[in-house]
């Protein structure tokens, strides 16, 4: 396993605690007192709690953007790019579960800058997200409902993925991409 440098060790304590607590919740004490270290120490590492948030946000909706760009760029049928989407939620979720809290209840929180780019992030994903369900529908791979109303329901549940796979002792991730692509692809019925 690959050495954390002190900086890592950092942000990795932090999105710990934003998923246990909230960042509003936690002070840059809370994080030091978590590594056993002094507060002062922190700002050799890190500038500010507000640092933190982003590097953590901006590294998770990065690996997002970057997966979508993957699959968009895919020349392959729009299901099979749904299952894609999927299975990279998955994987983030696996992964990332906690830095993922932090992205889906916190992002409010960053400033300026970062705020926007990340918004940007999130809505050229969704956009991507929303031409492959579009194709899906044009080239009658999907049933013929409404864009909106697949991406809310396939998101909402992906969104929220962290919350029940770590109280579910987590799963194998195998079985969840299978079980899960097939129920948010063909349902249960």
């Amino acid at each position: 396993m690959e050495q954390l440098n002190r900086k890592e060790e950092i942000i990795v304590t932090a999105a710990r605690l934003f998923y246990e607590k909230g960042y509003k919740a936690i002070s840059m004490r809370d994080i030091a007192a978590a590594m056993d270290i002094k507060a002062a120490s922190l700002y050799n590492h890190i500038k500010s709690k507000q640092e933190i948030l982003s590097e953590i946000i901006l590294k998770v909706a990065e690996e997002f953007t970057v997966g979508m760009e993957c699959v968009v760029a895919e020349n392959s049928s729009a299901i099979k790019k749904i299952e894609k989407v999927i299975e990279l939620h998955i994987d983030i979720t696996v992964n990332h579960s906690e830095a993922l809290a932090a992205l889906n209840n916190d992002w409010m929180h960053l400033e300026e800058l970062d705020l926007n780019a990340f918004v940007m992030m999130r809505e050229d994903y969704e956009q991507n997200f929303r031409k492959i369900i579009k194709q899906g529908i044009d080239t009658g791979e999907l049933k013929p409902h409404h864009p909106e109303v697949i991406l809310f329901s396939i998101l909402s549940t992906l969104r929220t993925l962290y919350l029940w796979y770590q109280k579910r002792g987590k799963l194998d991730v195998n079985i969840l991409k299978k079980d899960m692509i097939s129920v948010l692809i063909n349902g249960i019925v």
